[in-house]
């Protein structure tokens, strides 16, 4: 097994860790870099890499490169955290970056995700140290919009890149997708995300009259019910099957009145069994079979991708086993992540980062030695690929 940047392990703080320590105390709540874009692009510039800060709207980015020619891996991730709460019901400051005795480094962003930037910028240190002329190149693509609108971040550099015709093989992004040991899963793709703004159209009038109104909660709950009990697909091999689930219904003005609209949001987390294309026109097709009066609006937040196998999957699942000598289990499950931007470009997507039982709660934390680790991974990822 390969140990390269195990300064934690002797209770002296390696390199990896005294990174995502300055990183975890500047705080960069979404859209705020703080910047840390610029402290990383430090490091890097060492290494030969040529940095492109590109701003659009309140957000910042680093498209930051060595080397010109092809294959390309990307090491994709978000400088910008979620707010902290109170800060008082933290154990440790949120923006201390302290280790405790227990040695968990303790702090907002220390899974999600600055330990994961620490662990690239290392672990292209080392890589680089160790061949300076290696095949193909080498980017990081770094967003302070992930955690927020997702608008003016990695979307908007995907499509600054695509104009110029740079395209991205090979994309590592450092979410927290561990669950029990580090590398113990790797997200190989993710499910789409389409909301649903349902606006169903009554007639408003008092309770004592209802057959002079019109209740719009009473019209639209047999459609809401078919909607909730409609099998939209059994899923595949790589995807659990689709599911729908309603976030918010509001409705009424008094206790007295019958209202005159009901407002209903929900949400589809979709397999690549459907398209969101498809998942509209049914849902159309169970409210009007409902005869309901209604408006109804949509955002996709991401079409469904997946990387199947190939070099990527590869390299990571020779990676784990090398460092650690375990196997890693695929997944596709859990929320969005900026692949969604990624992917459809044509680049092989892999999702690999520390454990995730802490992530976006009060008193975030992560242990110490597994962001060593997970350098170590990325650093074989670049020597499977580009050595």
């Amino acid at each position: 097994m390969q140990t390269t940047d195990s300064g934690a392990h002797s209770g002296t703080p390696s390199p990896t860790l005294d990174l995502a320590i300055e990183l975890i105390r500047r705080p960069s709540v979404t859209p705020d870099d703080a910047g840390c874009q610029d402290l990383m692009m430090s490091r890097l510039k060492e290494l030969g890499f040529k940095g492109e800060a590109l701003r659009f709207g309140d957000t910042d980015n680093l498209w930051a490169r060595k080397g010109s020619d092809g294959p390309l891996l990307a090491f994709a991730g978000h400088t910008d955290v979620v707010p902290t709460g109170p800060e008082k019901n933290w154990n440790h400051p949120p923006f201390s970056g302290e280790i405790d005795q227990e040695g968990f480094l303790h702090g907002r962003g220390a899974a999600d995700m600055k330990g994961s930037l620490a662990a690239f910028v290392t672990a292209c240190e080392r890589f680089v140290k160790k061949h300076p002329n290696h095949k193909g190149s080498i980017a990081l693509l770094i967003t302070s919009d992930e955690e927020g609108p997702a608008q003016d971040g990695t979307v908007k550099v995907v499509e600054t890149l695509e104009a110029r015709n740079e395209k991205i093989d090979w994309c590592l992004i450092g979410e927290p997708s561990s669950t029990h040991r580090v590398g113990d899963v790797i997200k190989n793709g993710r499910r789409g995300s389409l909301h649903g703004y349902l606006t169903v159209h009554g007639t408003q009038g008092h309770v004592a009259y209802p057959h002079l109104a019109e209740n719009p909660v009473h019209t639209v709950a047999p459609a809401l019910d078919a909607l909730a009990n409609e099998m939209w697909d059994n899923g595949n091999d790589f995807f659990p099957p689709t599911t729908f689930q309603i976030t918010r219904i509001e409705s009424g003005t008094g206790s007295n009145i019958i209202p005159g609209e009901c407002l209903v949001h929900f949400n589809f987390r979709y397999c690549t069994e459907n398209t969101a294309e498809s998942l509209e026109e049914r849902v159309v097709s169970i409210l009007d079979r409902h005869q309901l009066k209604y408006d109804l609006r949509w955002h996709l937040s991401g079409r469904p991708f997946l990387t199947d196998r190939g070099a990527l999957v590869t390299a990571a699942q020779n990676a784990i086993r090398s460092v650690t000598g375990e196997e890693t289990e695929l997944s596709t499950s859990g929320g969005t992540s900026d692949g969604r931007f990624i992917a459809p470009t044509g680049a092989q997507v892999l999702e690999l980062g520390p454990l995730n039982a802490t992530i976006h709660k009060v008193n975030e934390c992560v242990k110490a030695a597994d962001l060593d680790t997970l350098s170590d991974m990325y650093e074989q990822i670049l020597e499977e690929l580009l050595a």
